[in-house]
């Protein structure tokens, strides 16, 4: 991808944005927007697309829209090829981590050998599937018998095995009739407990009168026998010359006789007139709960399952091995296969801990770069990832100058400030990167507002790494900011200045435009003196200079407070004697200024005037001019309401708010309210120096404008 071209039309507030990046020179682009124009939008479109959704307006949603993206051969960009860094995003994990575990050609190894696995492991659940009924057979089966959450699957089935002898109960019923997703049968089981007991009481003894069925550890009981009779029930046991002897030597030589004998036995409990009338309870308080339907046709088709029942979580075990009894050979195959592939993958995760990974280059690239953070990491379950056990994690240890300790993540976060959480956020972003250059992914990273305003201690940091990644070629960046300062400086460290823009807002389109202001705007200003706006503006910087060099009482000093404040000779101050100040001050200037005669506060009240129907853009010297008038407006009125008018020395504006307010707060309520919004905004965008100008930049002018026009048509 050498050219990216792009056309929004009604995206998330975009009304219309049209801008071709050529990366053919560098790999990078930094884009600096103010707070709500529109680099949040930017980077959802482009979220959109990376993860196949549709773009559209949220407020506006019937709007027609477009989202085209597009390389230099007019191909879309594919989604894979987009990754967008959000400005914190806690619950970000990569997906991508397994890749850094391993070089690809074990990694490819070992996935043959587990694709083969998972191939003979599905085809058994599939027919333990079919026995048990269940609608999620894996993890049912995984639920029940996991102690130790390390353990796989298969560790569970060969312990499970060496208790199969073929000799288990095998129940017929459909798994989540009796052991639902929902816990309703639990339930009721907990709370019918009473009348259950009183089932169970009655059977046993019932059980422990008769010569037939027997109770011990191993119940022989109404169910077990039905069970033994289905076994035998087409005579070919008996027909092969076997006979079965009772405890009393009574002998069985025909299934007829089997039968009748286990029927009569049977119904001398089921029909017993105190457990008959226990279990019609039971059964009356399960048909009213219509969740328990097929529970109720369970148990009705064999009343003893509640005897079963009353150790709910040990019969769920009795079923399962009751499934897996009939599986047995299957069960055996598959283990046997599997141990046999064990070894192999066994060998390759040995290989595998030998070698550096990708994974460990990234802990390390985030320890150095971030080496400023009161915790550092580790690399936690290499072994366990490969084997395919467990999702990769690292260690945090936490630390200071006494001693270090591991924490959990959750921890963690609670003792961090928020730019300590970004930075640990971008272990993920690391880690996503790393993955994509091993697999030599082209990516476009849209970067949104990565690093927090005051967060100077991990700005370098992230800074020196995204200067890193410029220098892939695999890796094409477009970094959003709504922070001057962090604009100013990736531009200074690896950005080339006609690859950073400045965005402008009219009320029916975004433009994308080659920055200004990146270096040194009063220098700017200087060379371009014959526009009106940037004189004005630059009054600020020039009276700022005047007080380091000669004093705030020098007289050309206080002629330009004069424009800053409204003083007794502001009325009385031309263009002319902007012109002699300027060139006092710096004598190879030689400014000539038109209009010598028109007073300067006319002037700057007009050139206010034409702010108002500027276009939002990154228009440092609109912002201070409007500033300038706000407040020369705002103590005009106030000076033409207050009774004393003397001389005020610092902070007049703020003092003469005070008198108004003094004289005239109970019933002037709305104008104290707007002379203390004059108050709030405008002091920062007055008083500020050639190096402190960032926070003017990153204030949207639409305040501005509207608060100019209130001290207009308002005061």
């Amino acid at each position: 991808m050498q050219k990216l071209h792009i056309t929004f039309e009604n995206c998330y507030g975009i009304k219309r944005l049209e801008k071709e990046f050529n990366f053919s020179r560098k790999n990078t682009f930094a884009i600096y927007a103010p707070n709500g124009v529109m680099k949040t939008s930017f980077a959802k479109s482009f979220k959109d697309l990376s993860t196949g959704k549709d773009s559209r307006d949220l407020v506006f949603p019937d709007r027609e829209n477009l989202r085209n993206i597009k390389d230099e051969t007019d191909a879309d960009i594919k989604p894979e090829a987009v990754f967008v860094i959000e400005p914190y995003n806690e619950q970000f994990n990569s997906d991508k981590l397994s890749t850094l575990l391993i070089k690809r050609e074990l990694k490819e190894e070992y996935d043959d050998i587990y694709k083969n696995i998972e191939l003979e492991k599905n085809n058994f659940i599939k027919k333990l599937k079919g026995i048990s009924q269940s609608s999620d057979c894996e993890s049912e089966l995984t639920a029940t018998f996991t102690e130790n959450p390390k353990e796989s699957l298969f560790d569970l089935l060969s312990k499970i095995n060496e208790k199969l002898d073929g000799l288990h109960t095998k129940f017929s019923f459909r798994y989540n009739d009796v052991f639902d997703k929902k816990g309703n049968v639990k339930k009721f089981l907990d709370k019918n407990s009473a009348v259950l007991d009183s089932y169970i009481e009655n059977y046993e003894k019932i059980i422990s009168k008769s010569s037939f069925f027997k109770k011990s550890d191993n119940t022989f009981g109404t169910y077990q026998a039905g069970e033994m009779l289905k076994s035998v029930s087409d005579n070919s046991f008996f027909e092969a010359g076997h006979n079965l002897q009772l405890l009393d030597n009574t002998k069985i030589d025909s299934a007829d006789t089997f039968k009748n004998l286990l029927e009569e036995e049977i119904n001398k409990v089921v029909n017993d007139k105190n457990l008959k009338k226990i279990f019609d309870k039971v059964d009356t308080a399960i048909g009213s709960n219509a969740e328990l339907r097929a529970f109720k046709v369970v148990i009705e088709k064999d009343n003893s399952l509640l005897i079963e029942l009353k150790d709910y979580e040990n019969f769920r075990k009795k079923v399962w091995q009751g499934y897996l009894d009939q599986l047995k050979n299957d069960l055996e195959e598959l283990l046997k296969f599997y141990d046999s592939k064990k070894i192999l993958l066994e060998d390759i995760v040995s290989r595998a801990k030998k070698e550096e990974t990708d994974w460990e280059k990234a802990i390390e690239t985030f320890n150095k770069r971030f080496s400023g953070l009161p915790f550092k990491l580790s690399m936690d379950n290499k072994e366990d990832v490969l084997l395919k056990t467990s999702t990769p994690s690292v260690e945090f240890i936490f630390f200071d100058n006494q001693e270090e300790r591991k924490v959990e993540r959750a921890e963690l976060l609670s003792v961090l400030s928020q730019g300590e959480r970004r930075a640990l956020y971008l272990l993920n972003i690391i880690f996503e990167v790393q993955a994509r250059k091993k697999i030599n992914q082209e990516t476009l990273l849209i970067i949104d507002d990565i690093a927090d305003s005051f967060d100077y201690k991990n700005k370098y940091a992230i800074i020196e790494y995204l200067s890193d990644i410029s220098e892939d070629s695999n890796f094409k960046q477009i970094i959003l900011t709504h922070n001057f300062d962090f604009f100013r400086t990736v531009q200074s460290r690896f950005i080339p200045y006609n690859h950073c823009m400045m965005v402008e807002k009219t009320d029916d389109e975004i433009k994308v435009e080659k920055a200004a202001y990146i270096r040194n705007p009063f220098k700017y200003w200087m060379s371009n003196l014959s526009d009106g706006k940037k004189l004005i503006a630059s009054i600020p910087f020039v009276r700022n200079i005047i007080e380091y060099t000669k004093g705030d009482s020098d007289p050309n000093f206080l002629r330009l407070t004069s424009l800053l404040h409204l003083k007794s000779d502001t009325e009385s101050i031309q263009r002319s004697d902007l012109q002699d100040i300027y060139n006092d001050i710096f004598p190879n200037l030689s400014l000539s200024i038109s209009d010598g005669s028109e007073k300067v506060i006319d002037n700057i009240f007009d050139l206010a005037d034409c702010c108002l129907t500027a276009t939002e853009s990154i228009n440092l010297e609109n912002k201070i001019l409007l500033s300038i008038a706000i407040r020369l407006k705002a103590e005009e009125f106030i000076l033409s309401k207050i009774t004393d008018k003397s001389e005020i020395e610092g902070n007049q504006t703020r003092k003469l708010f005070e008198r108004f307010k003094t004289e005239y707060g109970s019933t002037e309520q709305e104008k104290v309210e707007l002379l203390e919004q004059v108050n709030l905004m405008t002091p920062e965008n007055i008083h500020f120096n050639s190096f402190m100008y960032e926070p003017i930049l990153d204030m949207s002018d639409i305040q501005l404008k509207s608060l100019y026009e209130d001290t207009k048509n308002k005061l």
